[in-house]
Formats: C-alpha cells, sequence, structure tokens
C-alpha cells in the first residue's frame, strides 16, 4: 500500500470512529502536521532529545524509587496517598454497584507498598456477578487506535497488542492527573507488574535472580521473550509514523527517543501481567486491560471463573461461593507453570496444565530419512516432533514416545519396507533395539536433571525457609515440579528395562539414532 493510500485509510478510519471519552479526544483527530511532513521530525530532534532525560525519570509507567541504607524504595508522595482509591474513581466513571472491594494485604520485605486485591464484599454464590465494568473504562486497542482498521495495521507481524497497550499509557501518563487513565496507572504503578506471590516477571530480574532458573528451560524462554520485546521497542516508532495524531500532545516525542528501552520493557511487563484475553470479540477487542481485572484478581489454574466481554461491559461471574473479605480468584487459562512464572511472576503447585516439553527430531543423515518422515507423517507425527509430558501423565508421554524413536533405530532396508507396508506405527522390535531406545531416553532425562545445580531433596528443604526470597522461592518452585516429572519419566523408563527378557543383551549400534532434546 503506497504512503498517500496508507494515509488516506487511516485518516477516514480516525474521522469514522465512535466519540471518545474527554481524555481521548486526541485521538479524533486526524495525522498530525508532523506525520504528513515527515522533515518536522528531523528539524524537532534536539527537542526530543532533551525530553528524553524527563521521560527517563518517574515519568514512566512504573514509579520512581530511591535508595535509603543501601535498599531501593519506593517514593510515594503524601498527594498520591490521599488521591481517592481506583474502585472510587471507577464508581465516580460509571462502574455500577458491586460486590467486591479493594483490600490490601502486606508486600514481602519493606521494598514496596503493600498489594491491593479485589476480595468479597458480601457473601457469594455461585452465578453471583461480582462486577460489570463499563466498556467505556476497558482500554483496548479499539478506544486507543480509533477502530479495528488501524489495530490490524499496526499489530500485524512486527508489533504485539501488548507492546501498543504500553506504549499509550506511557503516553498517558506524561500527562499525570490530567490523563483520564490516571488513577488505574497509578494502580499499575503499585502494584510493579508483581503477581499475587509479590514477585516481578523473571523479565525484569538481574543476572544473579536469573541464575535461580538454572537448569530450567524457562531460563531461555526469559531471554528469548526479552529478545522479542527488544524487537518490538525497535518497531515502536511505526505507530508513531501511521497514527501519529494519537499522541499529538507530544508530536515531537518518537517512542524510541521519548522512552528508553529499559523503561519500555518495565511498561511491557506490566501491561502483560494485568491484560485479559477477552473472548468472542473483534481482534481489536481481545486484548484488554481491565481496572479491578489482574493483578488485582489472583490467578488459579484450577478456577473456571474468567472475566467475559458482554454488551457494554466486561463482567465477572463467580464459580464457587465467598465469604465477605475474600480474595477473589479467576481462571488464568491452560498454561504450563513456566508460563504463569513469565507472565505473572507466580507457580500454582496444583496446575493440571504443568508440562515439560520433549523435542525429537528424526537424523535428516540417514539415507532412509525420506521414508521414515513418510511413515511418521501417516502416524500424525512430524520429522521433528514436540512431545508434551503432563504432570501425572509421564508414562503415557513415554509410551507416546517409543514408537517414533523406534522408527529412527530401523537401519536395514528390508524391514523398513516392511515398515512402509504396515498399518499403523508398528517398528520390528527386537530386546537390543528397545534397549538402546530406552537407553538413550533414560540417559536424556538424566542429562536434564544433571543440567539443575540442586537436586529435589534439597530443593524440598530450601523450600521450607519462611525467610527466603521471594524470587528464589517461586523459581526454586519450577525447577522442582519440573524435577518431579522427569524423575517419574525416568523411573517410567527403567520400569520398561526391567520387563525386558534379557538384561544383559548390549543394545544394538544405531548409525542414525534419533535426535533428542
Amino acid at each position: 500500500m503506497s504512503y498517500t493510500r496508507m494515509k488516506r485509510c487511516i485518516s477516514h478510519a480516525i474521522f469514522s470512529s465512535s466519540s471518545p471519552p474527554p481524555s481521548l479526544s486526541v485521538f479524533s483527530r486526524v495525522l498530525s502536521s508532523t506525520v504528513r511532513n515527515p522533515r518536522n521530525l528531523y528539524a524537532f530532534r534536539s527537542i526530543r532529545r532533551r525530553n528524553l532525560y524527563w521521560a527517563a525519570g518517574s515519568d514512566t509507567l512504573v514509579s520512581g524509587s530511591h535508595k535509603e541504607d543501601g535498599k531501593s524504595r519506593e517514593v510515594v508522595s503524601k498527594k498520591e496517598e490521599e488521591f481517592e482509591d481506583l474502585k472510587s474513581w471507577l464508581h465516580s466513571k460509571g462502574l455500577p454497584p458491586c460486590k467486591v472491594v479493594l483490600k490490601e494485604r502486606p508486600s514481602q520485605g519493606d521494598k514496596y507498598r503493600p498489594i491491593h486485591y479485589v476480595a468479597a464484599s458480601d457473601d457469594l454464590q455461585v452465578g453471583d456477578v461480582a462486577f460489570s465494568v463499563p466498556s467505556s473504562l476497558v482500554v483496548t486497542l479499539e478506544r486507543v487506535l480509533g477502530n479495528e482498521t488501524i489495530a490490524e495495521l499496526l499489530t500485524t507481524n512486527k508489533l504485539s497488542e501488548l507492546a501498543c497497550l504500553a506504549l499509550y499509557l506511557m503516553y498517558e501518563k506524561k500527562q499525570g492527573r490530567e490523563s483520564f487513565w490516571y488513577p488505574y496507572i497509578r494502580e499499575l504503578d503499585r502494584q510493579r507488574g508483581r503477581g499475587q506471590l509479590d514477585v516481578e516477571s523473571p523479565l525484569l530480574w538481574s543476572k544473579a535472580e536469573l541464575a535461580y532458573l538454572t537448569g530450567s528451560p524457562t531460563k531461555a524462554e526469559v531471554s528469548e521473550r526479552a529478545e522479542g520485546i527488544k524487537r518490538e521497542y525497535n518497531e515502536l516508532d511505526t505507530v508513531w509514523f501511521m497514527a501519529g495524531s494519537l499522541f499529538q500532545q507530544y508530536p515531537y516525542d518518537i517512542p524510541t527517543e521519548a522512552f528508553p528501552f529499559e523503561i519500555f520493557k518495565q511498561a511491557f511487563v506490566a501491561v502483560q501481567s494485568c491484560v485479559v484475553h477477552l473472548q468472542k470479540v473483534s481482534l481489536a477487542r481481545r486484548f484488554a486491560l481491565v481496572p479491578l481485572g489482574p493483578p488485582l484478581l489472583a490467578y488459579r489454574s484450577n478456577c473456571k471463573a474468567m472475566l467475559t466481554a458482554v454488551e457494554g461491559a466486561v463482567q465477572l461471574v463467580v464459580d464457587r461461593p465467598y465469604k465477605a473479605g475474600e480474595s477473589i480468584v479467576v481462571w488464568c487459562g491452560p498454561q504450563p507453570n513456566s508460563r504463569l512464572l513469565l507472565n505473572y511472576g507466580f507457580v500454582d503447585e496444583d496446575n493440571p496444565y504443568e508440562r515439560l516439553v520433549v523435542v525429537a527430531s528424526l537424523n535428516t543423515e540417514d539415507p532412509q530419512y525420506h521414508d521414515k518422515r513418510m511413515v511418521a507423517q501417516r502416524n500424525g507425527k512430524l520429522a521433528v516432533q514436540v512431545f508434551h509430558v503432563y504432570v501425572g501423565k509421564e508414562k503415557e508421554a513415554v509410551s507416546d514416545m517409543l514408537p517414533y524413536l523406534r522408527l529412527g533405530y530401523v537401519s536395514d532396508p528390508s524391514e523398513m519396507q516392511s515398515v512402509i507396508s504396515s498399518q499403523g506405527p508398528i517398528c520390528p522390535v527386537s530386546p537390543c533395539m528397545e534397549q538402546a531406545v530406552l537407553d538413550q531416553l533414560a540417559d536424556y532425562f538424566k542429562g536434564r536433571l544433571a543440567g539443575y545445580p540442586t537436586t529435589l531433596s534439597e530443593d524440598e528443604v530450601l523450600l521450607e525457609d519462611c525467610k527466603l526470597d521471594p524470587k528464589k522461592r517461586v523459581a526454586t518452585q519450577l525447577v522442582k515440579l519440573q524435577k518431579k516429572t522427569l524423575n517419574a519419566c525416568l523411573h517410567a523408563i527403567v520400569e520398561l528395562i526391567n520387563q525386558l527378557p534379557d538384561h544383559s543383551v548390549a543394545p544394538c549400534p544405531a548409525p542414525y539414532a534419533p535426535l533428542i532434546k
């Protein structure tokens, strides 16, 4: 699409959008003169650079802090403490009467202010509507960017919804108390992206703290996510060029010059910890920031209640009875603990969706690779196959891997022809081949366990320490659960080895054994 056509499309989309609330009136105007004349961008570069220092201070989505006695402490002014709380503000802006109240519990340590959480204000029964937040008080890309057309343009390939929402809140915070969303942003600052266990996402941990995850695949996932956030940061100026009128109050602040990367990452993580994925709505409304939603609501894996989009609102219907004062929980979706820690800073030890990933692949150097790939595809597997090992179903997972691995061990061309002509995942299985397959799988799980610096029993002793650092606690909880699953897989393999008819048989050589990682 040419620049002229794109500008015309965006201008039409902004003009044709419905009237926003007064705080968002800036979004109803056409592209700023800076976007119409890109040369203006360079004329005011010095202004942007002066603004950089200002933006990097307290004007971020996460509150500023200072050090006392070598410890970082939050800076909280008396005016901030006297400002009306989030729930009062919501009621003043149209939130109907609800059955919840905001309460607080102390932080672990004295570094941050207490955490707020949503609790039942009255006794609740299954099926009761705890609250219903009007759409006018919900932040979505449709509201931020004018309409769905622009949202799709911005989030195609390069930018995620989370990046756009984070950038929007960062610019909103630059307006201070003039921002419509000031009370909500103030609450997000207070929470600082901390989950229900008072822990931030590992994306904000130091190198020393990330070492708690040594041996866990989650450590690499943190690095990959951080790199992804950096790539999105480098694309943020796309928002400014395509929809510059959204930020006309600061028309010379290109995002990457207005906000350093570390500030953007903090804002991204804060938004990540509270964004809700709504179902059965348009793409531009599927990711929403809902006041009274997470992180004020606690997530739980075995809960069925979830925030739901209804006509003109987002509501929560509880799935269990509550006594007045009890913290209200919602379902976090089918996420393993590694994802819960990465997104929300907590680990659920009763998570039925906890799983580990094993990736097996056929050896591409095998002369019979193409035939084996065909047989694997015929049986619903790929040349590079991902196996999920769910907690409590380790035996089933091992049984699912064995036919695939046996296929990799077939070396005789006549045997391969027999496999090709057979129905189902059938391979000729001799005791020596089975021994080789099971030995390889056992060595794989032993290797993963050896990658952790501590043993399972040492983790359990560590978790008995009530003064354990919160980040180290959740990291230890995660690796402990992973080790339990790995040990269960190893135990299932040993049982199969013990069932072989002749334990003295030597494993068959496997010049083209499958790869496992």
